[in-house]
């Protein structure tokens, strides 16, 4: 085992990042990614440094024929996580990329029909109530619901036919792993090629979803000059549209951006985490739950959707409340 790798495996063991590691050192991030990638080598003032933060001798760090650590060089480590560690072949790590890239899209685009679904149902309210279209209130209720519901089993269709292709990565983000020689490298190399797609998508899918108010925020100050009651139902629409675009964009590019975070337990996937972040299914289903709840009973869909930046802003808390409690074990 070289240099590289022991750091990798020692950092993952103590549940540590790489932000966290360089902090305990004294150096940048960058620094500690081109270690782990083989692509410089720490001076002996560091190698010294990083002995002393693992609790391991120089000798086991600096000679590749010691692979393993002697138990009492060990310092104890406390964390509460699980001592299961499976590992990640090149193959298996480059599979689950290319699953992950494509589940992006699909997971994204079921996200983006569940916050469209009700679009036709109030156009078709409005249309017909102004008298656009010839249909009764009644029929158009009825058509822009069974339309509804349709593109809602379609979404949940997309996210349990994903999850299934996906259920064989699952341990991804449940138990602790150990990537094989050089996969390590390959994935960073493959997120710093995605860094500035996924910065971009980020920032327009924020944008988005800030400004989809304002086509609502138009209509309403149209209708009380030409009282025309069919704007504000026009604003919503496009309310939606924006917001479901911003949405997929954002969940497209963090789906993505998760994948390369799983492999190198980073990010949302570090080992600390995933014990943590096992009830993020709960949590969101919940949401959801409220989303649709609220949304039926009231039929205010123009304001139901605040649901979604609600919960995003509580998970956090949610997250942190988790992680206290893993601690506290």
């Amino acid at each position: 085992m070289i240099l590289a790798d022991k750091i990798i495996e020692n950092r993952k063991k103590n549940g540590w990042s790489q932000e966290d590691l360089a902090e305990k050192l004294g150096v940048s991030r960058q620094s500690v990614s081109k270690w782990e990638s083989a692509q410089a080598i720490p001076d002996m003032k560091k190698i010294l440094q990083l002995s002393e933060v693992f609790g391991v001798s120089t000798d086991y760090l600096i000679r590749d024929e010691i692979e393993e650590v002697p138990a009492l060089e060990l310092a104890p480590v406390d964390n509460g996580l699980e001592e299961t560690v499976r590992s990640v072949s090149m193959e298996e790590a480059v599979s689950f990329l290319k699953y992950n890239e494509n589940a992006s899209r699909w997971i994204s685009t079921g996200v983006m029909l569940c916050i469209l679904s009700p679009v036709l149902l109030i156009l078709l309210g409005g249309l017909a109530e102004a008298g656009f279209i010839r249909m009764d209130v009644t029929a158009a209720g009825i058509a822009g619901t069974g339309i509804l519901l349709i593109m809602i089993a379609a979404a949940v269709g997309l996210f349990i036919r994903e999850g299934m292709r996906g259920k064989k990565y699952e341990y991804l983000e449940k138990i602790d792993i150990d990537t094989e020689y050089g996969v390590n490298g390959m994935v960073k190399e493959r997120r710093d090629a995605y860094a500035e797609t996924h910065s971009r998508r980020m920032i327009i899918g924020v944008m988005l979803c800030i400004i989809s108010a304002v086509p609502l925020l138009g209509a309403q100050a149209d209708k009380y000059s030409n009282n025309t009651d069919l704007l504000p139902i026009l604003g919503v629409v496009l309310l939606l549209v924006m917001i479901a675009a911003g949405v997929k964009l954002i969940v497209l590019t963090c789906t993505r951006q998760g994948g390369f975070d799983r492999l190198l337990e980073e990010g949302d996937y570090t080992r600390l985490n995933k014990k943590a972040g096992k009830f993020d299914g709960v949590y969101w289903a919940i949401a959801t739950a409220v989303y649709l709840a609220w949304s039926f009973v009231t039929s205010r869909w123009d304001m139901t959707w605040i649901v979604w930046p609600v919960a995003g802003v509580l998970f956090a808390a949610f997250r942190e409340i988790m992680k206290a409690i893993v601690r506290a074990r």
